[in-house]
């Protein structure tokens, strides 16, 4: 039997050299970018109590959840899915500011299957929260944030999809659905499954205004679809015209920000329904269908840490970005390394002090090791002249043998 122990689990995955020093680099970066801004790093838990983990959130993690049981309390364990809600308990019951608070985050998160998302199962989610603020200008400061991370991780042309839950809560609301009908044509609407929302529509016993209005949210996704909108939803109760008029000012005000970025709207698209509160986002990037980085607002979701506060933030995979975007080594890096002696001549440790402060990569050439330096990517030798430790080109010296 042939030994399958290098194997790994599908959807998981590890991160190889150079790769690894390329997310390391970007991991600093962002991470340097939002405190800049004010955001302060938290690092919650890797496993928690399941309860946890799936508030607010619940419906949307409880199958994306590893689950086991604390052999200690015999309670209900959880690998997290999200940070979400943990940062969320850290703001409500740690933190407890009455000021809007911003924090960020960085870590892998672990999904029962791949959700369309990161495209692995062992995403390294990094995002950013803004708590206790209500306004437009909190949804703004997130928006700019996403397009500065995708900026700096290198990814050039995107585009930004809004949508907003109140619009879909508040017609199903109207036409009276209950529970049962309105989860099953929410599931039908992120599919754009056009001809089974009108079964579904039909079923229900809905006719007028209500059934033509929920019909009409699958196609009003676009660049115009605000505008149709206004039409089409014309008869919506005041819930979703006061939707409709939140995403309009969020639009205005990004094109003031951001008028460089293409704004698309999708009313059908409910990411996060059962907890987002208000606008919901995500970016794109072309030739990819899934999105890069998503978010949106998320009022009360430390209700059950003993303190409800407006929130919004976003999230993003810092494998996608490493996937998707340009980056590149450090010409530092690109010089290759330096291949030095194993001395204790206080002149040559001075040197190899002297280039590793530089940003050079020094590797020591251990006793009784035999090894072309070019395999561990060494591309100039540490040596010894008249008493001055100096650097000398590896392909050089190969030369200089073959002519001899």
């Amino acid at each position: 039997m042939n030994d399958e122990r290098w194997l790994l689990p599908e959807g998981i995955d590890e991160i190889l050299p150079p790769q690894a020093l390329l997310m390391e680099r970007l991991r600093r970066e962002l991470l340097d970018l939002y405190a800049s801004w004010g955001y302060e790093l938290v690092i919650p838990p890797f496993i928690d109590y399941l309860e946890s983990l799936l508030t607010g959130t619940g419906q949307d993690l409880d199958l994306q959840t590893f689950k086991l049981t604390d052999q200690l309390s015999g309670r209900l364990l959880g690998v997290r899915a999200d940070m979400t809600p943990q940062v969320a308990r850290i703001d409500a019951h740690h933190l407890r500011r009455d000021a809007p608070t911003r924090l960020c985050y960085l870590g892998t998160v672990l999904h029962t299957r791949t959700d369309g998302f990161a495209s692995t199962r062992s995403p390294m989610q990094i995002g950013a929260e803004i708590y206790g603020h209500a306004g437009i200008e909190s949804d703004i400061e997130i928006l700019r944030l996403i397009m500065l991370t995708l900026r700096t991780a290198g990814i050039g042309e995107t585009y930004l999809d809004l949508g907003h839950v109140g619009i879909y809560r508040g017609l199903a609301r109207q036409a009276g659905l209950s529970p049962i009908q309105e989860h099953a044509l929410f599931d039908a609407l992120q599919r754009k499954a056009v001809p089974e929302i009108e079964s579904l529509i039909a079923e229900s016993g809905l006719k007028g205004a209500p059934a033509r209005m929920l019909s009409a949210l699958a196609e009003l996704n676009g660049c115009d679809a605000l505008r149709r909108a206004q039409t089409l939803l014309a008869a919506a109760d005041a819930p979703v015209r006061e939707a409709l008029s939140d995403l309009e000012r969020l639009a205005e005000e990004l094109g003031r920000w951001l008028p460089e970025v293409s704004i698309h709207y999708d009313l059908a698209e409910l990411r996060g329904y059962r907890y987002k509160t208000g606008a919901v986002f995500a970016a794109f990037v072309p030739g990819w269908g899934l999105e890069i980085a998503r978010g949106g607002r998320y009022d009360d979701i430390g209700r059950v840490f003993g303190r409800a506060r407006p929130a919004v933030g976003f999230s993003t995979d810092l494998k996608g970005l490493l996937r998707h975007g340009h980056r590149h080594l450090d010409p530092r890096e690109e010089e290759g390394a330096i291949y030095a002696p194993w001395s204790a001549d206080p002149a040559a440790r001075a040197a190899v002090d002297r280039l590793r402060a530089s940003g050079r990569r020094v590797i020591h050439a251990l006793p009784g090791q035999s090894i072309d330096p070019r395999v561990l990517g060494c591309r100039q030798r540490l040596v010894e002249r008249d008493g001055q430790w100096e650097l000398h080109d590896l392909l050089a010296d190969e030369e200089t043998r073959k002519d001899g």
